[in-house]
């Protein structure tokens, strides 16, 4: 009960800073076991979280809880990079395709309907998080389990627990908002 009143907290906290993100999705907003409601990371935002990840051709770029695919359509279009999105919503999936094929890469990424918290990203060279910061704790055992050593974690506005970042990045975005990324390079420690 305490666990299911914290996540109704963090999901009102969010609508309250954003409240257009109820109104993007309020089956997911009002679900409990979502590791985030749907809020759309704008494209700027999504620029300097490929930059800050150093995205190559070479990488394979995970998006957990990917939405509407922006983040590995835009690394495939800018970079030439491979791309992976997952999203537990049906419709942002299909919403993901679309907008894949739209931009002409859809043969280099991909958009999987599934739990982050059960997806292996063992191919991963950088992954992708918009999550809270509870969520990202409950990913780390995943990450640092299966990621290879040198690959990059960027996430959006929340950190990861007690793993301090290897880099933090505080900017204001094009609309005058304040913006933290926290990026991590995985050194091979296990993190529970």
């Amino acid at each position: 009960m305490i666990q299911r009143l914290m996540m109704l907290g963090l999901v009102a906290a969010l609508v309250a800073a954003h409240p257009w993100a109820l109104a993007e999705s309020p089956r997911l907003a009002a679900q409990e076991n979502n590791l985030a409601p749907f809020v759309p990371t704008p494209q700027d935002v999504v620029d300097r979280m490929l930059e800050l990840a150093g995205v190559t051709a070479n990488d394979v770029v995970y998006d957990l809880g990917c939405g509407d695919g922006r983040i590995v359509i835009t690394a495939a279009q800018r970079f030439g990079a491979r791309g992976v999105g997952v999203d537990i919503d049906p419709r942002r999936i299909a919403e993901s395709n679309a907008n894949a094929a739209q931009a002409g890469v859809q043969h280099l990424v991909r958009f999987v309907e599934q739990d982050a918290m059960t997806v292996d990203v063992s191919e991963a060279t950088v992954v992708t998080l918009y999550l809270l910061s509870s969520s990202n704790v409950k990913l780390r055992p995943l990450l640092t389990s299966q990621l290879p050593v040198g690959a990059r974690i960027v996430s959006h506005a929340f950190s990861m627990g007690d793993w301090p970042a290897d880099e933090v990045d505080r900017f204001e975005d094009v609309r005058g908002n304040t913006r933290t990324l926290y990026l991590w390079r995985h050194d091979g420690t296990a993190r529970p």
